[in-house]
């Protein structure tokens, strides 16, 4: 059940990019670096962080990760939706994956908050996918919006 709730999350994250152009899904509509192409980077951050860093204890910057959580949510000039959903594909395959490997009742000690259960990963990982999908219905709902009153 945890599984089933934690992918209707991440496809909901992925949806939320569903027929927006290039610069829809790069629109900031809030003082925040926050867009719908930002909030799935960043998710993609999160899962590989609670995967790769916490589970397997592979540092940040041996896998490529920024360090700043405010990083994750900038866009390079060649980031696009196409692939931005890939690298998140890639990264939620990998988390499923290495969750496999791992019971619940197991302790991870790869976080810097020291040894977790994996239980409490992976709530705090539904906890986050929920708020952050969340966002990306707001932040849809004002890019629609917007584009139809300028239509």
């Amino acid at each position: 059940m945890l599984d089933a709730f934690l992918d209707e999350h991440r496809a909901g994250l992925r949806e939320a990019l569903a027929g927006l152009t290039e610069e829809q899904a790069r629109r900031r509509l809030v003082p925040s670096a926050t867009t719908l192409l930002g909030l799935l980077k960043h998710v993609t951050f999160v899962e590989r962080v609670w995967s790769e860093e916490a589970v397997l204890r592979r540092p940040r910057t041996g896998i490529g990760l920024p360090a700043s959580v405010d990083e994750t949510f900038e866009l390079a000039d060649d980031d696009t939706v196409v692939s931005v959903l890939t690298d998140h594909e890639k990264a939620c395959a990998a988390a499923r994956s290495i969750a496999a490997t791992v019971d619940l009742d197991d302790t991870v000690l790869g976080n810097r908050r020291g040894p977790l259960p994996m239980r409490w990963v992976q709530l705090h990982l539904l906890r986050e996918l929920a708020q952050h999908a969340g966002h990306a219905d707001i932040l849809r709902e004002q890019v629609l919006a917007a584009d139809a009153r300028d239509a």
